[in-house]
């Protein structure tokens, strides 16, 4: 499994940015509700990191732990890891959204009696922001640090090139490709 990439991460964000303001100005324009989540939302969002944290300092103190007694479950790693790449493409995908709708709603804030609807935008914003930064932060957990040995990298591992451990890419937990 791949690492996120933080440019196409943005990318993401940008396109929902502008999908976002786009959907705002259209709605506003038949006078139709504006497309934000309820604040509820943030509920979701919180009970979501927390998992994804509880889950991702599980698989830190085995990879930190100098006693292991018993390995780490690969299936529990291979999850967490899927876990915080989908919580990161999440929060990008909330956060570039709810940015698309404060902007439209930024233009016309003296003009509105009722901000809510912008304080919930810019909220939800901030939660896929939080989620954004533990996605990244638990996968950095995922990964496993380099082997201190004295051999050549990829020496004695049959089927393994030199192309994981030169590059310092590293492998994650669950030591699957």
């Amino acid at each position: 499994m791949k690492p996120i990439n933080p440019v196409r991460l943005l990318l993401i964000g940008l396109v929902l940015t502008v999908a976002g303001w786009s959907a705002t100005v259209v709605t506003t324009r038949y006078s139709m509700a504006t497309p934000v989540l309820p604040a509820t939302a943030l509920a979701t969002m919180g009970v979501i990191v927390a998992i994804t944290l509880v889950l991702g300092i599980r698989v830190l103190r085995w990879r930190n732990s100098t006693k292991r007694k018993k390995a780490l479950d690969p299936i529990l790693a291979a999850r967490t890891l899927v876990l915080a790449q989908a919580c990161a493409y999440a929060g990008t995908v909330l956060l570039g959204w709810h940015v698309g709708i404060f902007l439209d709603q930024l233009r016309i804030w003296n003009l509105r009696s009722d901000q809510g609807i912008t304080w919930v935008a810019v909220a939800i914003a901030a939660g896929g922001l939080v989620m954004i930064v533990v996605g990244l932060l638990v996968e950095r957990f995922c990964k496993i640090p380099p082997e201190d040995t004295d051999a050549t990298p990829g020496e004695g591992k049959p089927g393994r090139g030199v192309r994981g451990e030169a590059a310092g890419e590293g492998e994650y937990a669950y030591r699957g490709d």
